[in-house]
């Protein structure tokens, strides 16, 4: 018998035996509890954390040692003395930790429910749409529990999608959003370890060239100050153009048998939101990925410049990087799907020889000196010739930022 209710796709999940009083009443007691769970919202956010914890523990979560978090804090250390000359932002780290994958997932979670949960609730909307007007008013007081029913399918395929995440990324910062708490640079020491084995390289440069990265975000994020709600708003921007298929609605919920609760296991919520093909919603993802292109390609050039003459396999993490962040893992796009919502800068090489470009042309201080206004930064068409952006750029005056105002504040 499952630990959660409707065994969302939980390893060897099966329905209760009708002729077991004893599996029966555990199984009430569980739908009971799941429809009692208070209504914060339309994500059942228990119910995604329960089912991710139980998904890394059927794949395995394995536990922090001494070693490791040593070695993490210790490659951090190194990370942030070596971008000390590389960069004019100084170390945005106050505290360095290793994480186990569950760990990921807790320290993550409020800024995924910021994200997901306008989506969700379009989803949850839709759902109680589909009952017909004259069945709602029979419905009365029960209408709740189609909510409910929907914040439950909503967490139970976000749990899944978490546990598959966590299971992949390397760092706190690994997907390019300033998901875990300001000023914490964490590691995933599993994670790291697998990446590794599969490139075929030192597991000590790999943890290095990670840790390099995430020093990296947290510099960025930490001493530019408008970027995290910049960033964040531009995710939510896009959002919030995603329409719902309800078509793809109606068709996943016929699947749905309320007396078998193994057809829980089987639906399947991807394809159920769509982008809108207008031109706002053009220009909102066009918005999103130059802002997340502009982020990962600062990180990736400071980066690689830190470590040129440090690691050997500079050139060889570098790429390995720059191809799994323009891809995107297997979670990333079961996320993709299940949200409608990509979280790759698919201009990231173009950004990284922008960024290079502007740095031969100003220099270290200059360059990270667009970081001071939203205003100063590339645009998507600066993307195509760098180097005339670069030098014009070159001849700004800083000082005019007076001119721009204080820049948008921090949500």
């Amino acid at each position: 018998m499952p630990d959660i209710p409707f065994g969302f796709s939980l390893p060897g999940a099966q329905p209760p035996d009708p002729s077991d009083p004893q599996q029966m009443q555990q199984f009430m007691a569980q739908l009971q509890q799941m429809f009692a769970a208070p209504g914060s919202g339309p994500v059942n956010w228990d119910l995604a954390r329960q089912v991710a914890a139980s998904q890394l523990s059927a794949t395995g979560d394995p536990a922090v040692n001494m070693l490791e978090r040593h070695q993490v804090e210790e490659a951090l250390r190194l990370a942030d003395l070596w971008l000390d000359p590389i960069t004019a932002l100084p170390s945005g780290i106050h505290k360095a930790v290793a994480w186990n994958r569950n760990e990921w997932i807790y320290n993550t979670l409020e800024v995924w429910k910021k994200l997901c949960e306008p989506i969700a609730g379009r989803m949850v909307g839709a759902m109680g749409d589909l009952v017909p007007e004259e069945a709602r008013a029979q419905l009365g007081p029960m209408q709740s529990m189609v909510a409910t029913l929907g914040g439950a399918l909503f967490g139970g395929q976000l749990g899944q999608a978490f546990g598959q995440l966590a299971a992949e990324v390397l760092s706190a910062g690994d997907i390019g959003l300033p998901l875990g708490p300001a000023g914490t640079a964490a590691l995933v020491p599993a994670n790291i370890k697998v990446y590794g084995s599969g490139l075929e390289l030192p597991e000590d440069q790999v943890r290095l060239y990670v840790a390099l990265r995430e020093a990296a975000h947290q510099r960025l994020f930490g001493h530019v100050p408008w970027l995290r709600a910049h960033v964040l708003s531009a995710v939510e921007t896009y959002a919030n153009g995603i329409t719902v298929n309800r078509e793809a609605i109606e068709d996943a919920m016929s699947r749905v048998d309320p007396s078998d609760p193994e057809s829980m296991q089987q639906m399947a919520l991807e394809g159920i939101f769509t982008p809108e093909d207008t031109p706002q919603q053009k220009a909102s993802l066009a918005r999103l990925e130059t802002a997340l292109a502009l982020v990962e390609g600062w990180v990736g050039h400071v980066v690689d410049a830190a470590a040129a003459d440090r690691l050997p396999s500079v050139a060889a993490l570098g790429e390995a990087f720059r191809r799994r962040r323009a891809a995107g893992g297997p979670a990333e796009q079961t996320f993709a799907a299940l949200v409608g919502l990509e979280l790759r800068p698919r201009r990231l090489r173009e950004a990284g020889a922008l960024w290079a470009s502007v740095a031969e042309h100003r220099g270290i201080a200059g360059r990270d000196a667009l970081w001071d206004h939203p205003d100063l930064l590339p645009t998507d068409e600066d993307f195509t010739n760098p180097e005339s952006f670069a030098q014009s750029s070159s001849d700004w005056d800083i000082s005019e930022l007076d001119n721009l105002g204080e820049g948008p504040t921090e949500k």
